[in-house]
């Protein structure tokens, strides 16, 4: 406003100036041109307010989707293909990213993921590391041993990953990874509203076996999110994908009830079925049951098996196809149920539970109850019986405290039955090891050491301590505990700053993190640390940890219900990530 000022001052003075000048001889106001710096002044406050924004050259459009459009989509489950990245080129991607408008965490959008040359399955597949776009600096929203997180910079930042905002990441992304200066390796995210920057000032380690490859791969993993991707400059691996509208090949029926009650429409039994639909040149899309015509044969009118047959008549844009697909799926139509019953108790009717300083605090605590071998037996309209499938039926939540508890068993139909389950407090057994997890110099990288394995039998708790040295490079460079069968087979793995993955983690409730990460950290280097591992009996495992930081700052950890779990296999060991633990 003030350059504006200025400048009407200064037009209004020349103007009063050219209407002086019309009386001298020879003087035309026509003639009178403005002086030369205001015009230069103009041009520079309007190209400063221009959006400078990189052209980029050679794309070519790549245009399929990448995670479920209903926002379903795990860590880990999707992924975009490969773009394979030769030293001195760089890679522009463009792409929507459609955020789910009811995400209640910073970390629901993508991850781009940079690795050696070979595929996620190969023998020579070594990450770099992982760059999300949202912005955490006291959580994981950059990872890897090849990644410097303080090379991070962002527009926005979250504190928590529940903090608000996470929509501004949505919307037409550019993604530029950049090797074209030999001395140097960067990635810019930007959709116009939030930019993430990495610039890292010296280039990449070569990790690939053959020592003449310096490609490197790039690809991205959504994770409750999902992306439209649009264009490339590099073709990727399986080629592109044209912008073309195409026509439907091909479709598998997804979410069909196996058993629907007589008297239940067509229409509302097949509300929540779906069909993964193939278009030409490979592209797929997940329809929903409104997309689709369903049939039933014979009818919906009589018990027994049907056939349903869906029809899709549909482009990949969404126009009236020329030749309409078909896919088939079986259900039954079964009677109504006026009652159930246990007929066959379940395998483990005895659950156990250890509370250690992690947990002291918790109230209302609760064991998940274990249907394994339980046989429930429904009693039709019509007076038939029938079994019913346990996953079909929902169960009350045990208390965990001492005492025997009555589960009440619900079918669909709302009718219920009860089953007793005895509830025990687990008792410790403290285990007795030796040695050192990691090269002292906390040099070992992730999954490069292992302790011993330690067996926890059905009801029991084991316990062991040990000192966590820490790198203190990233709150992830400490502990991580290992639950697995004998041979190896993972049920989960946790890390001591509130993460984890595996088959039997999503179900488990954690203490969350650290109110304080910075003091957290700096007290993990030369924590004394006891950790418990708790076979529940009820195929599930609890780990509570107790952290008392060398700073004086007392912490703990827990992850309690982690399922999948065969209760007469129970093991788990000791692993390290940029540090190493030492055990008295």
């Amino acid at each position: 406003m003030r350059n504006y000022n200025k400048i009407a001052l200064a037009c209004c003075s020349a103007a009063f100036g050219l209407f002086a000048l019309t009386g001298c001889e020879g003087g035309e106001i026509f003639e009178v041109n403005a002086p030369d710096w205001i015009s230069d002044k103009v041009q520079e406050i309007e190209d400063s307010n221009k959006q400078e924004e990189e052209v980029l050259e050679g794309m070519m459009e790549d245009v399929y989707t990448i995670g479920k459009t209903d926002y379903s989509s795990g860590w880990w489950s999707a992924f975009s293909k490969y773009y394979v990245i030769p030293d001195g080129q760089k890679w522009n991607a463009v792409f929507n990213l459609n955020i789910n408008p009811s995400a209640p965490n910073t970390y629901k959008n993508f991850a781009l993921i940079i690795s050696a040359d070979d595929n996620r399955e190969g023998s020579g597949y070594k990450e770099y590391g992982a760059i999300r776009f949202d912005n955490q600096p006291s959580g994981n929203s950059e990872w890897g041993d090849y990644i410097d997180r303080s090379y991070i910079q962002s527009t926005l930042t979250f504190e928590t990953d529940t903090d608000a905002g996470v929509e501004k990441l949505g919307g037409k992304v550019t993604l530029t990874v950049d090797r074209t200066n030999p001395e140097a390796f960067s990635i810019t995210m930007t959709n116009g509203t939030v930019t993430k920057t990495y610039k890292q000032p010296y280039t990449l380690v070569d990790l690939n076996a053959d020592a003449n490859n310096k490609n490197i791969r790039c690809f991205m993993v959504p994770e409750g999110s999902y992306i439209d991707f649009l264009q490339t400059n590099i073709e990727p691996i399986g080629g592109c994908t044209s912008a073309a509208d195409k026509n439907p090949v091909s479709m598998v029926l997804q979410n069909v009830p196996a058993q629907v009650n007589l008297g239940t429409s067509l229409e509302d039994a097949m509300a929540g079925a779906a069909a993964l639909v193939t278009f030409e040149e490979g592209v797929t899309k997940t329809v929903t049951a409104s997309e689709l015509s369903f049939s039933a044969i014979p009818d919906m009118n009589t018990a027994g098996e049907k056939t349903l047959v869906a029809v899709y008549n549909k482009t990949f844009k969404g126009e009236n196809c020329d030749t309409p697909i078909m896919a088939n799926a079986k259900f039954e139509v079964v009677e109504s149920i006026e009652s159930i019953e246990v007929t066959t108790q379940p395998s483990r009717t005895t659950y156990y539970y250890y509370i250690s300083e992690a947990t002291e605090t918790l109230t209302n605590r609760t064991l998940a109850f274990d249907p394994t071998g339980m046989v429930v037996t429904a009693t039709e309209s019509t007076g038939k019986l029938r079994v019913l499938d346990n996953s079909k039926l929902t169960f009350s939540a045990v208390p965990a405290t001492v005492g025997i508890h009555k589960v009440t068993i619900t079918a669909d139909e709302g009718v219920t039955a009860e089953v007793s389950i005895t509830v025990k407090e687990s008792q410790v057994s403290p285990i007795s090891y030796t040695g050192t997890v990691g090269a002292i110099d906390n040099s070992t990288v992730f999954w490069g050491d292992f302790s011993d394995d330690f067996n926890v039998p059905v009801g029991e708790t084991r316990s062991v301590e040990f000192v966590n040295n820490s790198s203190l490079a990233n709150n992830w460079n400490n502990f991580l505990v290992v639950l697995r069968m004998t041979d190896y087979t993972e049920y989960a793995v946790v890390r001591a700053d509130n993460y984890g993955w595996g088959d039997g983690y999503a179900a488990c409730v954690t203490s969350g993190g650290q109110a304080d990460w910075a003091t957290w950290l700096a007290g993990m280097n030369g924590a004394k640390v006891t950790v418990y591992v708790t076979n529940c009996g009820n195929s599930t495992a609890d780990i509570q940890a107790v952290m008392i930081g060398s700073t004086g700052t007392t912490s703990i950890q827990y992850y309690l219900g982690i399922n999948t779990v065969n209760p007469d296999d129970l093991n788990f060991a000791l692993s390290v990530d940029g540090c190493h633990l030492v055990f008295e």
